[in-house]
């Protein structure tokens, strides 16, 4: 038996009679032939409890009745035979039906019989349509009937009831609303995680942020997600075995009549009785009529699909999942993440356009017995119809006035956002009234920006120029800061990326002299409340800290030129250098470590990809650059797309071959305010 620990004992208090351990649900999952939300409502319906002796007896009922119920491969005649002594049998299975044209009635299906006529009163039906779509799991008692089965193309096999395999209460959320309360943010986290059967305590902060997007398609209507990634991370799982609200296509054609409506009858399709649908392995999925694509693609715009004359509504969010065959970085030099998708979507910008995130599966950890929990967590019935309920609100209000997204995004891009945004926080907050705390909802807004990001910047990679902008960003309260979101996967730390850097960080070349070379270094300088400047090098090097003494002397001087009515002489620096190739002077690199001390100072980012090269004297008069040439392409090499340079290079610049100057935006600066105007984010 496990240890409770705390995240236990609260939910134990507070949820009893609604959730379970997990590692039971395991054990069970693997010896009987149904999803785990089937064995999961056996468990709570009668070992919902943390004494051990409620849960043994629980466990002998549970095993009991799967034992009896469920029909293993090579049972089915065993149970048609039980069926004809007994009159009936009750069994656990799932149920689909469809209407028989020639007898005017509805014929039910029973896979794991293999009986395919069985007779199903139209009331049974009507009361529960998703048989006609997808079908569902659910409690059965079928009847035998001798006197039909003597009768010509009889069917003696009949449904007298069905039980759903769902939660009968609809107070739920108003339960989960309560015992939240309980919970600190970080501990309800790691809860959810639970009930889906991770231990977060192996887990990233990373990897649990990718599995709290996994979940949000269940909350937030109309949701569109994207999954790619490498095998075997349990992609699928959620979709399959945890919720009845969700259906799961695997691979193979998928009919517009069974996805959208069937125009013969008029049935609704799946996503309309489901509150997600989601494609497994998405690379073989192809639709069986030419407008498929673009039936869903509308569907995917405004939620509504046209049949005939009519326009229907629907709320099921579409999730499609799919394998890598190779690695991210080898897919990003080769092509554009979506390749995996079919040829009808993968090069489609307009459908991308449409997909409200992109989450990363190279982030999820393959599953493995270490990451699946044996504590305690909510029975799946319980918790997918908390979900359901969710769908209903929307915590939008919550972003009024706390937080402003940037110029890059586009209305979709901030209608993706916000869904994104919305869902999360309905995880972590399943009432509407909760006061949602600045750090969550940035927490929320940066998983929302990247996983939209990521979108984008594969439609800029298909060539697309109205997507060039992807510079995504935000700021927290009317007078905050803008902070820049990148996908990490298009960057490294010590790469130039296209992306502003955090204020006070700064990328500069110094030009070396007689005994170094040329080299790259980042300047980051962070601002607090004191005096002075601290550089944290150790040992700390001559020649930076003669240019770093420079540039503080010029901002004491100049301060009201450079940063207008802020002191700097009240605020304390503290700097940190780091270099990227064999030189390690840091020599004179005075004008970017200016710039650096005041963009800390103003809160305000550098421009993304951008090089500024320069030394100051203390009367601040800018010094020649004796290797401009040799500076520019070291700059193209690192990836820069922008130099910044003292004015007195432009002349030994048209010694640059043309390929080089092709390749990246030069510019000049004359004086130090010059510089930080043109190096600073407009």
């Amino acid at each position: 038996m496990i240890e409770l620990d705390q995240i236990d004992k609260k939910a134990a208090s507070s949820l009893e009679g609604y959730m379970v351990r997990k590692d039971l649900v395991r054990t069970f999952s693997r010896q009987f032939p149904v999803p785990t939300y089937v064995v999961e409502f056996l468990l709570g319906r009668y070992c919902a409890s943390t004494n051990n002796e409620e849960i043994k007896e629980g466990l002998e009922i549970v095993e009991r009745q799967l034992k009896s119920r469920t029909v293993r491969a090579g049972e089915e005649e065993l149970f048609k035979a039980r069926a004809k002594e007994n009159g009936e049998v009750k069994i656990i299975d799932l149920i689909t039906a469809r209407l028989d044209a020639k007898t005017d009635s509805f014929i039910a299906t029973l896979p794991s019989l293999r009986l395919s006529d069985v007779r199903i009163s139209p009331e049974l039906v009507n009361r529960h349509e998703r048989m006609l779509t997808g079908g569902f799991y659910t409690e059965i008692t079928l009847k035998y009937d001798a006197l039909i089965a003597q009768e010509s193309k009889g069917r003696p096999f009949g449904i007298e009831s069905l039980r759903e395999i769902q939660l009968s209460q609809r107070d739920v959320l108003e339960i989960l609303e309560a015992a939240r309360k309980n919970f600190s943010t970080e501990e309800w986290k790691e809860f959810l995680l639970r009930s889906i059967g991770m231990e977060p305590a192996g887990l990233s902060e990373r990897q649990k942020n990718a599995l709290m997007l996994r979940m949000v398609p269940f909350v937030e209507r109309n949701y569109n997600l994207v999954e790619l990634g490498p095998r075997g991370t349990g992609k699928s799982h959620l979709f399959q075995q945890i919720s009845p609200y969700a259906h799961l296509i695997s691979g193979g054609k998928a009919t517009v009549a069974r996805m959208f409506v069937n125009n013969s009858n008029g049935q609704r399709g799946l996503v309309c009785q489901y509150d997600v649908v989601c494609f497994d392995e998405i690379s073989g999925i192809s639709f069986d009529q030419k407008d498929g694509v673009n039936i869903m693609k509308g569907y995917m715009e405004s939620g509504e699909f046209s049949r005939g004359k009519e326009s229907i509504r629907a709320d099921g969010s579409i999730v499609l999942v799919g394998n890598f065959e190779v690695d991210v970085e080898h897919q990003q030099r080769i092509g554009h993440l979506f390749a995996p998708l079919p040829s009808e979507m993968k090069d489609d910008t307009a459908f991308m356009d449409r997909i409200h995130a992109f989450l990363p599966g190279w982030d999820v950890p393959k599953i493995s017995k270490e990451l699946l929990t044996n504590h305690f967590g909510l029975v799946s019935d319980f918790l997918t119809e908390c979900w359901s309920q969710l769908r209903n609100q929307s915590r939008l209000s919550m972003l009024q006035n706390r937080v402003f997204f940037g110029g890059a995004l586009s209305g979709r891009d901030t209608n993706a956002v916000n869904k994104t945004v919305s869902g999360l926080l309905k995880l972590l907050y399943p009432s509407g009234e909760s006061e949602i705390p600045e750090e969550d909802i940035e927490w929320a807004v940066r998983i929302g920006m990247e996983a939209r990001r990521r979108v984008k910047e594969q439609q800029k990679r298909i060539g697309a120029a109205e997507f060039r902008n992807t510079h995504f960003s935000y700021v927290m309260g009317a007078d905050g800061i803008e902070k820049f979101v990148s996908t990490p996967e298009l960057q490294s730390d010590n790469s130039i990326g296209g992306d502003p850097l955090e204020p006070g960080q700064i990328w500069s070349i110094s030009p070396g002299g007689e005994e170094e070379h040329a080299g790259l270094y980042r300047i980051e300088v962070n601002e607090g409340p004191g005096s002075g400047v601290k550089i944290l090098n150790k040992p700390i090097p001559q020649a930076f800290r003669e240019s770093l003494g420079y540039a503080e002397q010029n901002l004491y001087a100049r301060s009201m030129q450079l940063v207008g009515d802020k002191d700097p002489r009240h605020h304390e620096f503290t700097v940190q250098l780091r270099a990227f190739d064999a030189s390690k002077s840091g020599a004179k690199l005075g004008v970017a470590c200016l710039i650096a001390l005041c963009t800390s100072l103003l809160k305000k980012s550098v421009r993304g990809g951008l090089i500024i090269i320069g030394e100051l004297n203390l009367g601040g008069s800018i010094e020649p650059v004796h290797n401009a040439v040799t500076v520019a392409e070291i700059a193209v090499e690192k990836g820069a797309t922008v130099l910044l340079l003292p004015v007195a290079c432009r002349r030994q610049l048209f010694e640059l071959s043309d390929d080089m100057a092709t390749k990246i935006d030069i510019q000049f600066y004359s004086e130090a305010k010059d510089a930080l105007l043109k190096a600073m984010v407009e």
